[in-house]
């Protein structure tokens, strides 16, 4: 087997084994040797790939966002226009959900470490300002495309993320809640009804 190949293998055994671990333990009880254990590799492979546990999670974290950015994107791609890329967007609440909900626990004991630790906090607040600015430029687009009228692209990018990141977590600590999909769908249109071109 080819040394490239081997060490992606090696790579994805150690993240597997983490999100396990974290899941079933959270992020600070979760130990590197444990980790190594199920894994099957040793510290210094892991060490190799991974700097540090909380450089394993950040990977974890960024493998799960690097899939939901290819999705917005399929997504913006294939819209006939920004208003209808956002309501297929609000349509992706239930893969989040279901591809997050295992991690809930890691991911709520990595942001109360986040309050705590400016490195951490730097890393964890990239993705929601790369959203942030994901959708300011889609608002933008709609503008240019005169399907949305003009407005702030700032604001309505805020409320745009602040509505599907409050639904999500709506949805991952309650999930029988409601339907979250629905919900989040209703919210966009609430949104078209004010940024709409007439």
């Amino acid at each position: 087997m080819p040394v490239q190949q081997r060490a992606e293998e090696t790579r994805a055994r150690i993240l597997n084994a983490a999100a396990d671990c974290f899941a079933q333990h959270g992020y600070e009880a979760a130990s590197v040797a444990e980790i190594c254990e199920r894994a099957g590799v040793s510290k210094g492979a892991f060490y190799h790939h991974f700097p540090s546990k909380q450089d394993l999670f950040m990977a974890l974290l960024n493998d799960w966002l690097e899939g939901l950015d290819a999705g917005l994107r399929s997504v913006q791609a294939q819209a006939a226009n920004v208003p209808q890329a956002l309501r297929d967007m609000a349509g992706m609440v239930g893969f989040v959900l279901s591809s997050a909900g295992e991690r809930l626990p890691m991911f709520l004991e990595f942001w109360t470490q986040a309050s705590r630790d400016p490195d951490v906090w730097a890393a964890t607040i990239a993705p929601y300002r790369r959203y942030r600015e994901f959708f300011v430029q889609l608002v933008q687009a709609g503008v240019a495309e005169g399907s949305l009228r003009p407005v702030d692209a700032e604001v309505a990018a805020q409320v745009i993320v602040s509505l599907a990141v409050g639904t999500i977590l709506q949805g991952l600590l309650d999930s029988s809640g409601a339907d979250w999909s629905h919900s989040l769908l209703q919210g966009i249109e609430m949104i078209l009804e004010s940024l709409q071109a007439t």
